[in-house]
């Protein structure tokens, strides 16, 4: 129990040297919310920030919020968007083709959507759908397609080679 208790206070002394910004004091953040499917729509992610913002005890608070574009509940509840990070040239092509291709692409998170979709594509779209994932190497698909589950986003040569080989 001592040894914790001592590494836990290393770790708050090396925690107050380092940041001696004073921005931690500042800023909190919140990493996610989460609401059972069965209690959305309801305005409850809203009313759960904006009766916990003032609890946070900083006059900053931050939210990163992927699902923020589709269902602006922060803003709803008083936070003001600061920044949005825009898809990369790769990723809009490769989103423009599947489009094209009849995919729906607010769907695309649906592993079961995408099989039963590539499943209907033609030798001619799955080739045209496989050069663009090789010549778009986005770390993101990389880490979808990656042999090697030893490196976190995979290597690129297994990430060409899997797509190659056909396993698309």
């Amino acid at each position: 129990m001592r040894w914790i208790k001592k590494r836990y206070k290393k770790r708050q002394e090396y925690r107050y040297k380092h940041y001696d910004l004073g921005l931690p004091a500042k800023l909190s953040i919140i990493n996610r919310v989460v609401i059972h499917p069965k209690y959305r729509t309801i305005g409850l992610g809203a009313k759960l920030i904006r009766e916990t913002l003032p609890l946070a005890g900083t006059p900053y608070v931050e939210m990163v919020a992927v699902m923020a574009k589709y269902n602006p509940f922060a803003e709803k509840a008083g936070m003001r968007r600061i920044a949005e990070q825009q898809p990369t040239e790769g990723v809009l092509r490769i989103s423009e083709l599947l489009s094209d291709f009849g995919f729906d692409l607010q769907l695309l998170g649906s592993s079961r959507y995408v099989f039963s979709k590539i499943e209907d594509l033609n030798p001619v779209q799955i080739g045209k759908l496989k050069e663009l994932f090789i010549k778009n190497k986005h770390l993101r698909f990389k880490k979808e397609f990656a042999i090697s589950h030893h490196q976190p986003f995979g290597k690129t040569s297994d990430y060409v080679v899997y797509l190659r080989k056909g396993m698309l």
